[in-house]
């Protein structure tokens, strides 16, 4: 990979899939904010362009010794919809489940003193819900088009219309969702202070924020796959015909 001052973020995350761990320890939007180049983005972190070269360069050296990682832009969609499906969607599933009931039980405890908890909880239940819905919308309507809109390439058969006309419509809508997912992480994140729990906090409440950093970081990756590889691929594919 040529690491670029004038590369996009989005471009960086998808030349390296490396990066985007890069960039989610150093703060960076590689998924909804992705259009901004690594020049401009490092300055709105205020971090140091030179940093967050050589730690890109270091993330690369040691993907590349160290394990085979998945080329999505180049391996079937159905199997990028089946790691999409059985990994994130998995983990936000499992993890909306856990992350629940360990809010309430936080908040029940420590929601007098921090506040801040009771608008994380807030969020994070109108932002399950969401998401909840969303990913279904995908598994029901979106995610067997592709698949089907794949198989038809592959055989040379005409792509079938779907319902909903082109694939741009519920694409264009399961971003627009992505984009208020985002709004949602960044309001968590900012009311807990990035994270970091008071000098008060108990073990659940540690293990609560460190959780929410864990799932703020999958639905990134999540959203990034989605976004800026699975949704291109299947407009340029549906545009071909």
């Amino acid at each position: 990979m040529s690491v670029t001052v004038e590369k996009t973020v989005r471009e960086l995350a998808l030349e390296n899939p490396a990066a985007t761990r890069v960039f989610e320890k150093l703060g960076i939007d590689y998924c909804c904010g992705g259009n901004r180049s690594l020049e401009q983005a490092c300055r709105a972190a205020n971090l140091a362009l030179d940093q967050v070269l050589d730690s890109l360069e270091m993330a690369e050296q040691t993907t590349r010794a160290t394990q085979k990682i998945h080329d999505w832009q180049r391996e079937p969609l159905s199997d990028l919809v089946a790691h999409i499906n059985g990994t994130h969607h998995k983990y936000t599933r499992e993890e909306i489940a856990r992350l629940g009931p360990l809010l309430e039980k936080v908040c029940s405890v420590h929601g007098k003193n921090h506040p801040e908890l009771l608008h994380i909880r807030a969020s994070f239940v109108g932002l399950a819900q969401e998401l909840t819905m969303h990913m279904m919308k995908e598994e029901m309507v979106l995610f067997p088009h592709i698949i089907r809109m794949e198989e038809a390439v592959i055989q040379n058969e005409p792509i079938l219309p779907p319902p909903f006309g082109s694939v741009q419509n519920p694409v264009s809508m399961m971003e627009h969702e992505h984009d208020s997912a985002g709004a949602a992480l960044r309001a968590m994140r900012q009311a807990g202070g990035g994270y970091t729990a008071p000098p008060d906090a108990c073990i659940s409440y540690q293990t609560l924020y460190k959780a929410l950093a864990e799932f703020e970081a999958d639905l990134h990756q999540h959203i990034h796959l989605e976004n800026n590889i699975l949704f291109p691929r299947a407009i340029a594919m549906e545009q071909a015909q």
